[in-house]
């Protein structure tokens, strides 16, 4: 049964035993020249790790002034409306003026072949059409200009740096060009404003002329009504006459037809009688013989011949008479009925000349305030276009080369690009300094002493605790130094301390339990964490295994709380990493103190299966 005086009894030897062990280490490391040199260079090798690559990553982008980029000119030039165009001179002119770069300005083959063999990282040729395909524009065969670029991707950071150079160039040529054509269109734009004021104004005038035109239309088609009236009221009279002569002319054709039927029967017998003469002046002449009986019987049978001939005469012109009137009646019917008719046809046309006249005018005055309306709408806008055109080219050719402007509003500003990579390189140097600890100091074990694992663990954690905060305090004074941006200058170093004893007791603790096991999954811990924790490229572009550990990954919530603390703290995004770490770091050392008892044995009989091969330190 054990007593709690025997608890207590257990801390204090368990207590003792651990600082035993620590100021033995201690005393160890001053007592030997050797020892001290190689535990300043442990101390001193993760801050020059970190600090060189700040240092080298400092300003990096501006300091391309001595990166060559070769460019050779063959535009020959053209001709736009008199004027010369010549852009690969404007371009030379440019960039003899550009310092971002070292501008080598050779003939085409030099530029091939240096780029070929790594004198120049990149070139830039202008071909010989290049200012006669940018007028192109103003022909009816527009196509683009080209500009030949040639790079060597044997440099990829170089080849990068010339990327952003052809793409500075090309933009600045484009801008040109943008320009060029603009400052073409805006003087059509002028013969344009120029055209819509003329039209409006001839608009405007012909609306009057439309206007006045309607109002004659109008008072013609209301004459046109008037005469058609008139008409009407004469056609209407003539139909009555019509009708009075056809009631006429059918009494006189009924009258003649019965003077025709009388004068037929008394011709009729007037020939009977006429032939009944005849056969008596025969029968007279056969019986007598006097010469005067037989002349009196001719003068009497003429006299009675002559009588019938005129009788059927008569006849005839009577049945023509009647004829005649009956004609006449059908005439006077068909005159009648016309003139109904024209009466009617003048009342319709009198009806469609006024709605013609009423159609005109409305028509005349939708046309014309249309008219006016356009010949308004023209007006403002060649007025609008007059107060653009009145601008010079030079104002012209400002606008279009940077209609739009770029301002830029930075948040948690910095110095230099050395200062925003150094959350990452800062804890990247915590976990090679602790590695290099792990690697280079033993670790320890209770095989064969008189400590129990747990013991010898804690111990040997507070030694390695110690140089951590030896190495991390040698980094802090090299930032302080280099003169990195801190905005909250003790966050970030209580986070640089805090960081620092998590990864010495992870990497600690893995060595400690597995032995060189540890080692090996801290290095490779190490590589992962190198991509995978967003500290120099977004997370996000590399690849998808990298997005997969990022939220595991021990120096991405290190990065997170050291970037927070040194460019700009937010409480929201800093707490959570740092309970991420403080966990880590508690679990990872109760695991360690009851894993210790269970594999001290087991590490050290791998570690002497490892020393027997000869080939493993």
């Amino acid at each position: 049964m054990v007593s709690i005086s025997d608890i207590f009894e257990f801390r204090k030897n368990t207590r003792n035993n651990i600082f035993e062990i620590l100021k033995r280490d201690i005393r160890a490391s001053f007592t030997n020249p050797i020892v001290i040199l190689v535990l300043i260079a442990v101390i001193l090798l993760p801050s020059l790790y970190g600090l060189i690559n700040i240092y080298a990553c400092w300003n990096p982008y501006e300091n391309t002034d001595h990166v060559q980029f070769a460019i050779a000119n063959e535009d020959k030039g053209a001709v736009y409306e008199g004027m010369k165009i010549n852009g690969g001179k404007d371009l030379v002119d440019m960039l003899k003026n550009n310092t971002d770069f070292e501008w080598v300005f050779v003939s085409s083959d030099e530029l091939k072949r240096g780029v070929h063999n790594g004198t120049y990282y990149a070139g830039m040729i202008v071909p010989a059409n290049f200012s006669e395909s940018i007028v192109s524009i103003t022909t009816d065969k527009p196509h683009s200009a080209i500009l030949e670029y040639y790079v060597n991707e044997k440099y990829p950071v170089a080849a990068k740096l010339s990327d952003a150079a052809a793409k500075a160039v090309y933009n600045n040529i484009n801008a040109e060009i943008v320009t060029f054509i603009n400052v073409a269109a805006y003087d059509k734009l002028g013969e344009l404003q120029a055209g819509l004021a003329s039209g409006a104004s001839q608009m405007s005038s012909g609306a009057v002329l439309l206007s006045n035109g309607a109002g004659q239309v109008s008072s013609g088609a209301s004459q046109v009504a008037g005469g058609a009236n008139q008409l009407s009221s004469g056609a209407n009279q003539l139909s009555g006459g019509a009708d009075q002569l056809s009631t006429g002319a059918s009494d006189l054709a009924d009258g003649a037809s019965q003077v025709a039927d009388g004068t037929h029967q008394v011709a009729t017998k007037a020939n009977d009688v006429s032939n009944a003469v005849d056969d008596a002046s025969t029968i007279i002449k056969e019986h007598t013989h006097s010469p005067v009986i037989h002349e009196a019987v001719d003068n009497i049978s003429n006299k009675v011949s002559n009588v019938s001939g005129r009788l059927n005469e008569l006849d005839n012109g009577a049945h023509s008479v009647s004829d005649g009137a009956y004609q006449l009646s059908d005439g006077a019917n068909k005159l009648s009925g016309g003139a109904k008719e024209l009466a009617s046809g003048s009342d319709q046309l009198a009806q469609g000349t006024l709605s013609l006249a009423a159609g005109a005018q409305l028509l005349a005055n939708s046309a014309a305030s249309a008219l006016f309306t356009a010949s308004s709408s023209l007006a403002g806008a060649a007025a609008g276009l007059d107060e653009v055109t009145g601008l010079n080219d030079s104002q012209v050719g400002e606008y279009f080369y940077s209609p739009v402007k770029l301002e830029r509003h930075e948040e948690f500003q910095s110095n230099s690009y050395g200062s925003q990579v150094s959350p990452f390189y800062l804890v990247l140097c915590m976990w090679v300094g602790a590695l290099i600890t792990c690697v280079m100091l033993k670790v320890g074990t209770s095989i064969g002493t008189k400590y129990r694992p747990h013991e010898m663990y804690l111990a040997k954690l507070s030694f390695f605790s110690i140089v951590a905060i030896l190495q991390t305090t040698v980094t802090l004074l090299g930032c302080y130094l280099l003169g990195i941006d801190i905005h909250n200058h003790w966050i970030f170093i209580l986070s640089c301390y805090f960081v620092a004893l998590v990864f010495m007791g992870l990497i600690y603790s893995l060595v400690s339990v597995l032995g060189e096991v540890g080692k090996g999954i801290a290095i490779i811990l190490l590589v992962f964490q190198i991509s995978g924790t967003g500290g120099i490229y977004p997370v996000e572009i590399m690849n998808k295994i990298f997005g997969m550990l990022y939220p595991y990954l021990p120096m991405t919530h290190a990065i997170n709380m050291v970037r927070e603390a040194q460019l700009g703290l937010i409480w929201a995004n800093y707490m959570p990493s740092f309970l991420i770490l403080l966990g880590l770091g508690v679990a990872i050392v109760l695991a360690s103190v009851i894993l210790k008892r269970s594999f001290d044995k087991r590490t050290k009989f791998f570690e002497e299966k490892l020393e027997e091969s000869n080939l493993f330190n």
